[in-house]
């Protein structure tokens, strides 16, 4: 898949273009971006598919690579919303806890839910 960084993007029209790696000037609408993605700052690494548009190339099924800080701050919870979640999490991992306590591990089912929480909760306290 080709790769580039954002050379325009204006989230209030939807709409922007990517300079690839090859020299390609490439449409960017906003229905190719993944959902949790609002915004783009110029720069913004991307891998993206190509399609032939109707004024030229555009991009599909976009990924964003390297997010400037900002953009990843944009993308963040909000500080009450994070404190509910932890909070939620803190009451499973209690119960994660008796269950050890007791010399049983939690089902591999449950247990690879609870790592991805983990994960994802990181992710979103580490931006």
């Amino acid at each position: 898949m080709p790769t580039g960084k954002v050379k325009f993007y204006d989230a209030d029209k939807g709409f922007g273009f990517i300079q690839g790696d090859d020299g390609q000037e490439v449409f960017l609408h906003v229905t190719a971006l993944p959902p949790e993605v609002t915004a783009l700052k110029s720069g913004t690494r991307l891998e993206y598919g190509i399609a032939d548009g109707r004024k030229g190339a555009q991009a599909l099924s976009v990924r964003v690579l390297d997010a400037p800080a900002s953009v990843v701050k944009m993308k963040r919870k909000s500080a009450d919303d994070m404190a509910v979640i932890v909070e939620d999490l803190v009451k499973v991992l209690d119960r994660v806890g008796g269950q050890l306590r007791r010399g049983q591990y939690p089902p591999a089912s449950t247990g690879s839910k609870i790592a991805a929480m983990l994960r994802r909760v990181a992710d979103d306290l580490d931006a």
